[in-house]
C-alpha cells in the first residue's frame, strides 16, 4: 500500500489562493533572489508572465543573474507549479500577496525602497529582506511602524519555514490577531 501524500504545488496554490482567482481577488508574486540558483533567472524570464527586476538601470550578466526578481504567479500556468515544485524548500525567496488594484510596478517600487541598510557604523549594506532564512527571524523583530515599512501596499508575506513541511504567513495588519500564522503541509497521518 502506498501512502498518501498532497501534491507539494496544489497545497501551495491552496494557501497562496485560498478563496480562488476573481478579479477583485488579491494577487500573488514570487519575491526571488536570483543569487540562490542559477536556474531563478532564465525561469523568470521565461515564463511569460509579468516580472520585473528589483535592481534598475543596464546591468551585467552577473548581476542581472543573482539579481531579486518579483514575478506575477498564476495558480494555474505551468511556470507557476514549476516554480512552486522547483524553489520549495531551497530558500528562493518568498511570497507577497497585495490588493488586485496594487500594479507590479508600485509592489517593484516599494520593495526596493528596502534593498539597503545602515549598520550601527552608517555603513551601506544590501538587506535580502526576501530571502526565508531573513524574513522569518527578522520580520517577528518588528515595531508596528517597521513593518508597515515592510509590507507597504502588500497584506501578507509568505515564506517556507526551515523544515520544507510548512509555510509561514505573516499578515501586515494582524488587527489584534496573531502576526503569523503557520501551515503544514498535510500528511497521510492528518487526513480524515
Amino acid at each position: 500500500m502506498t501512502q498518501f501524500r498532497p501534491d507539494l504545488a496544489e497545497w501551495l496554490s491552496s494557501e497562496l489562493w485560498p478563496h480562488g482567482v476573481k478579479p477583485d481577488a488579491p494577487k500573488v508574486y514570487a519575491l526571488l533572489d536570483g543569487a540562490r540558483d542559477a536556474g531563478i533567472e532564465p525561469l523568470v524570464r521565461n515564463s511569460d508572465a509579468p516580472f520585473s527586476c528589483l535592481y534598475s538601470g543596464e546591468l551585467s550578466a552577473d548581476l542581472s543573474a543573482a539579481a531579486p526578481y518579483l514575478l506575477h504567479l498564476e495558480p494555474h500556468r505551468p511556470y507557476t507549479r514549476q516554480l512552486l515544485e522547483q524553489s520549495w524548500g531551497q530558500s528562493w525567496g518568498c511570497f507577497a500577496v497585495a490588493p488586485a488594484y496594487v500594479t507590479l510596478d508600485e509592489l517593484r517600487q516599494h520593495f526596493r525602497t528596502l534593498l539597503r541598510v545602515k549598520d550601527p557604523q552608517g555603513n551601506l549594506l544590501v538587506f535580502r529582506f526576501y530571502d526565508p532564512r531573513v524574513l522569518r527571524v527578522y520580520l517577528p523583530t518588528c515595531t508596528a511602524e517597521e513593518r508597515r515599512t515592510v509590507f507597504g501596499p502588500a497584506i501578507r508575506l509568505i515564506a517556507e519555514t526551515g523544515t520544507g513541511n510548512s509555510l509561514i504567513s505573516y499578515l501586515a495588519d494582524p488587527a489584534g490577531g496573531p502576526s503569523a500564522r503557520v501551515s503544514l503541509l498535510p500528511s497521510a497521518d492528518t487526513l480524515p
